[in-house]
């Protein structure tokens, strides 16, 4: 069911070498995902071919190095999250925090924009870092990233720069499971503005989804080789780590310690106005907040995709198996074998 992984040069991309959150093989299959993206290596100004062993991208639409053109500011928070591990509820936090508490928004990456994020094709990395670079400086600014350093230049405390990054991390059963609904729940207008074939990411059950998407493109390593890439760093002044499964056993709790790390200090009113923000049932019934509405040209995914369930402990109900279980936990503690993280990775609790 799933592929071999060889020793030596086939083994997985270094921590110091994975460019965000898509690290994959040195040796790449040729699947339906990868000949596409040769076919259309021109137009994205891509160079890559199967022989070569850098770091591909992900999606043409994610673009790990525009990170690399932005200029930072103090006081700028960079919220650094795998995919589908708490991203979009993360950035409504730090907005609410850094605003003191609004319901009045339209739509959430209007406030905390993506920064490797492509609207369009022919969209220029400098019109994104024009935007970032445009935003009021009169407030702190917030945004996403699924990318861990080096894909995302980190800043050290002593740097000169005052930014901090929160780093969310999930179960990755819980991820993956989320992250095929989360590929089901894309519009066609936005695979057809792309030029993308649906079967490039999509596949109809899960264990299929597993084997040729997740497994075909390494792409465990957006789980396992995120963990590698920050977690020398967790202990960093400017860094917080959070587990998933952590704010969801105490909501308020993990807010108020964000809050804290931010440096950031509402009243009684505002408190009020954050937690119940931030709750689950008020962006479930305000999710078109949260849908990405104007991150694209054209509708990018159909409602429900980002705020669906959120539920610890429920990956098997979504297709997970025992099988699939041990093949990813055996994949990722051969990216990363460091068995304290990978153990915090899937349980959460107190930081080694």
């Amino acid at each position: 069911m799933f592929s071999k992984h060889a020793d030596g040069e086939d083994q997985y991309l270094t921590r110091t070498r994975i460019l965000g959150a898509w690290s994959r093989f040195r040796k790449r299959k040729i699947d339906v995902f990868t000949t596409w993206r040769l076919a259309n290596r021109e137009s994205d100004n891509m160079s890559d071919t199967l022989e070569s062993d850098a770091p591909p991208a992900g999606p043409p639409w994610i673009q790990p190095e525009i990170q690399q053109m932005i200029e930072w500011r103090d006081g700028d928070v960079v919220i650094s999250v795998p995919i589908k591990s708490g991203t979009t509820w993360t950035m409504n936090i730090v907005h609410q925090l850094l605003t003191g508490g609004t319901a009045d928004f339209r739509d959430i990456y209007e406030q905390v924009p993506w920064i490797e994020f492509l609207g369009f094709p022919g969209q220029s990395p400098q019109d994104v870092v024009d935007r970032v670079a445009a935003m009021p400086t009169a407030g702190r600014r917030a945004f996403k990233t699924h990318s861990p350093p080096p894909g995302v230049p980190f800043q050290a405390a002593a740097s000169g720069k005052d930014v901090k990054y929160v780093v969310v991390f999930r179960n990755p059963e819980e991820g993956v499971v989320s992250f095929k609904t989360f590929l089901d729940k894309h519009t066609d207008e936005w695979f057809d503005l792309w030029g993308m074939p649906r079967e490039a990411l999509c596949r109809p059950d899960f264990p299929s989804f597993y084997s040729e998407v997740i497994d075909g493109h390494g792409m465990q390593g957006a789980f396992f080789g995120f963990l590698a890439a920050w977690w020398p760093l967790r202990h960093e002044p400017n860094v917080m780590f959070i587990h998933f499964a952590d704010m969801k056993q105490d909501h308020e709790g993990s807010v108020r310690k964000i809050a804290k790390f931010l440096g950031e200090e509402p009243n009684n009113d505002q408190w009020a106005k954050i937690l119940e923000y931030t709750s689950f049932p008020w962006m479930k019934k305000n999710e078109g907040k949260f849908e990405a509405s104007t991150a694209g040209k054209v509708p990018i995914i159909n409602s429900g995709a980002m705020i669906r369930k959120g539920e610890v402990g429920k990956a098997k109900a979504d297709g997970m198996t025992d099988e699939i279980s041990r093949h990813l936990r055996e994949v990722g503690s051969q990216i990363f074998p460091d068995t304290a993280a990978v153990k915090w990775l899937y349980e959460g609790g107190e930081l080694p």
